[in-house]
């Protein structure tokens, strides 16, 4: 087996992976490996052909594609000092920074790195149609095979669609589906809400004429060797269906939107200790995990709802190896960060530099005339009014250096008047 040193490995070529290399090789190093399994970089952009992408972190609108190409040319204008590996399949990793990987050109080989930064991304949740009763006909696709269908392959899986879920791939698809020609049927969600931005539910959807059923999920499948149709039933407040609501719907082809997952067996299998709300790692603000010297960034840390946001987050995560590799993450402070009230979960858990930190957090439900309160040790020191808050959309609230010295805990908390 082929051994190699590197002082910086990368595991992911998505926008996380390709940020992270960029801000780590601006900040002064020359030494960086990618590990990317697809056969080029990109990540998922290269299916999103819609656009909505870069606004925040190119000042201007682009389509997928068109977001991953500038991170591409900037990693490839840096070739002097990041290698990248495609095609690659990472098979292992242990806390002594030690990765094992494999490809055609090289066979298995092993990297011993002086940091690592994690940005695997996430992959769907197919577990929406697992318990569902029926045969499984051919028909049945998560959200993205089908847009890697449409957009990459120009195939179409179905005419007549119902689509399980409502994230932000599966609104998408609904308008992508209808473009295409085919006649969305329907929306239907198992919640009470939406687990999509309402920017896609209004243009995704509303623009459309597509119905979205919330408190709805498919309790029948329909049909042996192909999708014939689906039984949809409302659901009551603990989410089991009510007897008496059936509706009948047939359609060829049923998407599934039900979630999206960090891949974090790498993770897992380190020993490196995880969030179980999240499904990622957990971090501190300079995105470090729990295994000195190894950092996690964008949707295999947590879920975002914008790229932009990912490559800030990855950024950070590249400056952060960097720091650590130069010896000067010295870090005096060690604040818990907690969630109250309706807060899910908060992303770093933890500060240990002194500074400004973004805390990124999700809520739990539907809040309207919402207040989000930050106290550092019982006091307050943050508070902001909001007309809603929705579970689909990440908050962010920025700490001040000055209220983390001497600190111990930080509690950030949202409260408001419920989804009735």
């Amino acid at each position: 087996m082929k051994e190699m040193q590197t002082k910086l490995v990368i595991i992911g070529g998505g926008p996380a992976g390709m940020a992270a290399a960029v801000s780590a090789y601006d900040a002064g190093l020359r030494d960086i490996v990618i590990l990317e399994r697809d056969s080029k970089l990109g990540g998922i952009l290269t299916q999103c052909i819609h656009n909505g992408f870069g606004l925040h972190r190119f000042g201007e609108e682009l389509t997928g594609p068109e977001y991953a190409a500038r991170y591409i040319e900037m990693v490839e204008a840096r070739a002097d000092g990041i290698r990248v590996y495609t095609s690659t399949t990472v098979t292992s990793l242990t806390q002594d920074k030690v990765v094992t990987a494999m490809n055609r050109e090289v066979g298995m080989f092993r990297i011993q790195a002086g940091a690592i930064v994690l940005a695997m991304g996430c992959r769907e949740r197919p577990r929406g149609a697992l318990s569902i009763p029926g045969h499984r006909p051919s028909g049945i696709y998560t959200a993205g095979s089908a847009q890697k269908f449409v957009n990459l392959e120009g195939l179409m899986p179905g005419r007549e669609v119902v689509i399980l879920g409502s994230g932000d791939i599966g609104l998408i698809m609904a308008r992508r589906m209808t473009l295409e020609g085919a006649k969305v049927k329907c929306v239907c969600e198992l919640m009470p809400y939406s687990g999509g931005l309402i920017r896609n539910i209004e243009q995704c959807l509303n623009d459309f004429g597509i119905p979205l059923k919330l408190s709805h999920t498919v309790t029948q499948i329909h049909g042996k060797e192909r999708l014939e149709g689906v039984t949809i039933s409302k659901v009551d407040e603990r989410r089991a269906p009510i007897a008496g609501t059936e509706e009948y719907i047939p359609c060829d082809t049923l998407l599934l939107s039900c979630g999206l997952i960090p891949e974090n067996e790498l993770t897992r299998k380190a020993g490196i200790e995880m969030d179980p709300v999240t499904g990622g790692a957990k971090v501190n603000g300079e995105r470090e995990t729990s295994v000195s010297g190894i950092f996690s960034a964008g949707n295999v840390l947590h879920v975002h709802d914008l790229v932009d946001y990912v490559s800030e987050e990855a950024s950070l995560a590249g400056l952060s190896a960097v720091r650590y590799l130069e010896g000067q993450n010295d870090m005096p402070l060690d604040i818990k960060v907690k969630a109250d009230g309706f807060v899910r979960y908060t992303v770093p858990q933890s500060v240990r530099r002194a500074g400004d930190v973004k805390v990124y957090f999700r809520v739990a439900d539907v809040l309207r005339n919402a207040e989000v309160t930050v106290t550092v040790d019982g006091e307050g020191v943050y508070r902001k009014r909001h007309i809603k808050l929705a579970p689909g959309e990440m908050e962010c609230v920025a700490l001040k250096g000055e209220w983390l010295d001497g600190a111990k805990e930080v509690v950030v908390c949202a409260k408001g008047e419920e989804r009735k």
